[in-house]
């Protein structure tokens, strides 16, 4: 099948042969006839990077070339252009990705005139241009409704709507931007609603603004992409950053996004990343536009090895060779996790997701796996050995591949021989191996140990033997507090985590272990959020009672409250690491820098491999040797 058989128009055929297209994707093959020859309504389930801006723009604009041809009613009164189609998307960057893409493919369509609109950017221009005059309209819904308002916006003449990854825009409280615009068109006009999963919010929207729609789903409904693979590793939480490090250490190639929760978390994950030597910068909703757009540009252009981001700073963000996406933690809503692991396995290339969680989050492993019918599997973190030996072979090809350029270098060899000659083959080697791989070695040689959560060894059980009561240390990075409401006041995790998030402004806390009891409770939250959690429940009254809310200690009973002087007491040790207020040291990767400092952390406990040495190679013996 070809665009041409399709019966993409000549204009069109010769401005995507020019971009390189050569035959059509899936959703292409699927919507493009459809649209050429039906205005019915249409509802595509599809992924992101399926080549869904081709599948709908190509129809539209042929449609657009050939009103501008044979149809005088596309002019105003005045002989200006009126807007003949408008299309939704959730963030800038896909909205400019979006425009450009269809002005790429309208090369050989002079008449007409496609115009991005969005936020963050000074509207005065946007209106001049409206005013001007545009058959297409690629709008974020919160700056299309200001434009609207204004008068700059004109859509009386509408009649295509595309609504580009819907799912997105609802997620980020898009829904009545979308409503009212659907309501300021035309009441005879098409809809096309393309979307990565079928929520409800999806499915309202369509049955309120959908006639009798086509549903197409280009691969499996509510699936990820087919060519991903779902990698899980369990850790305990204080050590994500070291699991972090390992599994991108493993994979020298790597080309990533690693998603995190918060806006904080993002700018530190990124911050110690850098200290320690990876190619890495950040990307979240704190940075300025051109701080986010210079990011962006930097990481397509592959300067950036490393992105972390946070879900919505990403959104709009279209790389289609990522080689991995790492979730530092799952996302709350399934859905994200589908347009996270989306991103990677595009255009016929595999991909992987991998997700580094603790043993609270086992249950979201388990919802997702339900929703997208795949199965994750549970990875085991590369050891040192694997990791060292990885790095040397690409030490080793990348030597391989250099382009030697004899007349460039020609003219300054004497003087390198000179000054190296008192060196032999092998010294050289050394060195330059050293040089390019001894990183790697000293801090592996000092690296701590990273205990794996397997099925069944969670600690902290609620319960040991029959008749002794439980007793629980808060997790390590996190804080145990007590508060004086239990399941007799209809107290439970769910009110729990309402109460401290409603209380609390700013990002939200990660709740983690909660222990019920009738009276009381006990839950715990990250060290550094205790502070604003005890803050915040400070003075809390429910039912006109007077809450008491404080830190436990480290060993509580069922039987009994903490005692609150012991309490207060571990909280007010200034510059204490053992105070449960202490700065969170998420972060025990150390300097993996050049300069050989092994990071501080738990000492290795033996020499794995000590007892095969005749097996091992020469430089894994000297490592071992001196390991400290």
């Amino acid at each position: 099948m070809t665009f041409s058989e399709l019966g993409v128009s000549e204009p069109l055929l010769r401005a995507i042969d020019e971009l390189g297209f050569i035959q059509p994707m899936p959703v292409q093959e699927t919507v493009i006839p459809h649209q050429l020859n039906t205005r019915q309504d249409l509802v595509a389930l599809a992924q992101t990077g399926t080549g869904k801006t081709a599948a709908y723009g190509l129809p539209l604009l042929q449609r657009l070339a050939e009103l501008g041809s044979n149809d005088s009613s596309n002019g105003s009164s005045n002989g200006s252009v009126v807007t003949r189609a408008i299309v939704l998307s959730p963030t800038r960057e896909l909205c400019l990705q979006i425009a450009d893409d269809l002005a790429s493919f309208a090369k050989y369509l002079p008449q007409v005139k496609i115009m991005a609109v969005y936020g963050g950017a000074n509207i005065e221009p946007q209106i001049r241009e409206l005013r001007k005059g545009v058959d297409v309209i690629v709008a974020t819904p919160g700056r299309l409704i200001d434009l609207m308002h204004r008068g700059a916006a004109k859509l009386d003449n509408v009649d295509t709507v595309v609504l580009d990854e819907a799912d997105e825009m609802l997620s980020m409280g898009f829904s009545e931007s979308i409503d009212a615009i659907l309501e300021g068109v035309p009441a005879q006009h098409t809809t096309l609603l393309f979307s990565a999963t079928m929520s409800k919010e999806i499915e309202r929207i369509a049955q309120n603004y959908l006639h009798d729609a086509q549903q197409m789903v280009v691969g499996s409904r509510n699936e990820g992409a087919e060519n991903v693979n779902h990698i899980y590793y369990m850790v305990r939480a204080s050590d994500k950053y070291l699991a972090l490090k390992r599994v991108v250490d493993y994979y020298p190639k790597i080309y990533a996004i690693v998603f995190c929760r918060t806006r904080k978390e993002t700018q530190e994950v990124a911050d110690h990343l850098i200290q320690d030597g990876y190619n890495a910068d950040a990307l979240h909703g704190d940075l300025s536009q051109q701080q986010r757009d210079l990011t962006m540009q930097r990481f397509r252009l592959h300067r950036i090895q490393l992105l972390v981001a946070t879900d919505v700073a990403a959104r709009g963000l279209d790389v289609d060779d990522l080689t991995h996406v790492i979730n530092y933690g799952m996302p709350d809503d399934t859905e994200n996790y589908t347009h996270r692991s989306g991103r990677t396995g595009r255009a016929g290339k595999k991909g992987t997701s991998i997700c580094i969680v603790h043993s609270r989050e086992r249950s979201k492993i388990r919802e997702v796996e339900k929703t997208i019918n795949k199965e994750f599997v549970q990875g085991t973190l590369p050891t040192p050995k694997e990791i060292c030996t990885k790095q040397l072979w690409k030490v080793i090809d990348d030597i391989e591949r250099v382009v030697v350029e004899e007349e460039e270098i020609e003219d300054f060899l004497p003087e390198v021989r000179r000054r190296l000659e008192w060196l032999d083959k092998d010294d050289l080697l050394k060195r330059m191996v050293s040089r390019e791989f001894g990183r790697f070695l000293r801090y592996y040689a000092g690296a701590p140990d990273i205990e794996e959560v397997k099925p069944g060894n969670e600690s902290g059980s609620r319960r040991g033997k029959k008749g002794e009561r439980s007793s629980h240390n808060a997790e390590e990075g996190f804080t145990r507090l007590f508060i004086t409401l239990g399941k007799v006041d209809g107290f439970y995790a769910k009110e729990i985590i309402g109460v401290v998030n409603k209380r609390c402004g700013g990002d939200k806390v990660e709740i983690g272990r909660i222990d019920l009891r009738p009276t009381f409770s006990f839950f715990e939250v990250r060290s550094e959020d205790a502070e604003r959690v005890l803050s915040s429940l400070k003075g809390l009254t429910v039912k006109g009672r007077r809450i008491g809310v404080d830190v436990a200690d480290d060993a509580d009973s069922d039987s009994k409250r903490p005692s609150r002087d012991k309490a207060k007491g571990k909280a007010s040790k200034d510059g204490q690491s053992k105070g449960k207020h202490s700065k969170r040291k998420d972060f025990k990767g150390g300097d993996a820098n050049a300069s050989g400092n092994a990071p501080k952390g738990r000492k290795n406990k033996g020499k794995k491999g000590s007892s095969q040495q005749d097996k091992e190679p020469e430089w894994w013996q000297f490592f071992q040797k001196h390991k400290k």
